[in-house]
């Protein structure tokens, strides 16, 4: 009862008055005084940053913009969203064009000798999507295929050895965009398509009769919110603000996105010893 009393009294603290308590040049007092926040993303990539039907802009990363917005203006609409390049995710962060780039931005140590980055708020990978009727659209069916088995992926310098890893004898199809990738499998020119974790789920969610999740992923990757280096009280109030959606008692939004954008229940959190 003590701490849910002590939870009552912290919900009321005066946003001005906790904006104080910040350093006099950190961004928490910026955002707080100027009673929006600003976040650098897209609008063309599903499940992460699109438009939908009625035309407005949705997506997890958007989600995690509101998240923020509702920790800082208890109110999740308070949040201008920036249209920007995936080049111009670090610059626009670095320049204070932006408080900070929400873009499923993959976090690696080159990156963060430029930039902050927050707390991974998701796991990407690489994962497979077969066809519903196809006879081999399991992982396992797949990999007894051995050479036989054609699998389609974007080109690139890794490609052979990210197929490889998970079917070491399969045959792999490089190929120049991500929608030819799609259109392999679905033409039955591949027998999968080697895409993001995100993808199959977003797909294969929403188009049962069409896709289908082979059930294997690997190669993880974090996927981090970007913020402007040197300033530990705004990059501390983003961290804390994700953790508590994704591991805490303000979890409703987080848990929604999750679901609607990648078609699972987020794990179920036990109070006891944290799993975080």
């Amino acid at each position: 009862m003590a701490g849910l009393a002590t939870a009552g009294v912290l919900t009321a603290v005066d946003a001005r008055k906790a904006a104080a308590q910040a350093a006099s040049d950190s961004l928490l007092r910026t955002v707080l005084d100027r009673g929006k926040l600003i976040v650098g993303t897209g609008s063309t990539n599903a499940p992460w940053h699109f438009e939908n039907d009625a035309g407005e802009l949705v997506g997890m990363d958007i989600t995690m913009g509101r998240i923020l917005a509702k920790g800082l203006f208890d109110d999740p609409t308070k949040v201008e969203f920036v249209m920007q390049d995936p080049a111009q995710r670090i610059p626009n962060v670095t320049t204070n064009k932006v408080d900070i780039t929400i873009q499923f931005m993959t976090m690696t140590a080159q990156r963060s000798q430029l930039i902050n980055f927050s707390r991974p708020y998701y796991v990407e990978g690489v994962a497979l999507l077969t066809l519903p009727t196809a006879e081999n659209k399991t992982f396992d069916k797949l990999l007894a295929g051995g050479s036989a088995t054609r699998i389609s992926i974007l080109q690139n310098v890794d490609a052979e050895s990210s197929v490889h890893y998970a079917l070491p004898q399969a045959q792999v199809l490089q190929i120049d965009t991500q929608a030819n990738v799609l259109q392999a499998l679905e033409s039955k020119r591949a027998d999968a398509a080697a895409v993001d974790l995100s993808t199959v789920r977003w797909l294969a969610s929403r188009n049962p009769d069409k896709y289908f999740d082979a059930g294997k992923s690997w190669y993880s990757m974090l996927y981090g919110a970007a913020l402007r280096q040197g300033d530990l009280d705004w990059l501390t109030f983003v961290n804390q603000t994700f953790t508590i959606a994704m591991f805490g008692h303000e979890s409703a939004l987080y848990d929604a996105a999750f679901k609607d954008y990648f078609g699972q229940e987020p794990p179920a959190r036990h109070p006891g010893f944290p799993v975080i």
